[in-house]
């Protein structure tokens, strides 16, 4: 767990370099945003701060576990931050929703490969220990994992 109260996070060496990473990361989410075998349904991403950013999780017995959000932030070639707390509802305009974190996704040059962070913020203890007890560092870092493979392949 990070030093920061009510964060998690994970991090990963990737071998390649961060201009193929963040293509990868943030062009083909769907084959790497969810650990298998459950996979990932895009249903909008504008990246922009400001802009939606909402998926459906599928799970193999069926599941859905939609996600709702804001990206907060979008530094392209470095990282991304988003949160559910607000949703854009139909008139285009920021709704409150109930919070469970902020995620933000960095990624930056380490030798001749890149550093990838994936970080968890939560509104709550509560949300904080129940997305660490639901496994959120075996996840994330099978996500992790995953998105290595797709860019060191």
């Amino acid at each position: 767990m990070s030093a920061a109260p009510l964060t998690l996070s994970v991090t990963r060496y990737i071998a390649a370099p961060p201009e193929t990473v963040w293509p990868v990361m943030t062009q083909r989410q769907e084959e790497w945003w969810c650990p298998l075998p459950w996979r990932m349904e895009i249903t909008a991403m504008d990246w922009r701060a400001g802009g939606r950013c909402n998926m459906i999780m599928r799970g193999p017995e069926g599941e859905e576990m939609p996600h709702e959000g804001i990206f907060m932030e979008v530094i392209p070639g470095v990282r991304w931050s988003a949160t559910d707390a607000f949703i854009l509802d139909d008139d285009g305009r920021f709704a409150p929703k109930g919070p469970f974190m902020v995620g933000t996704w960095e990624i930056g040059a380490e030798g001749v490969g890149t550093r990838y962070t994936a970080t968890a913020r939560h509104w709550t203890e509560e949300a904080h220990n129940s997305h660490r007890d639901m496994g959120f560092e075996a996840g994330w870092m099978a996500c992790a994992d995953q998105l290595a493979a797709l860019c060191e392949g």
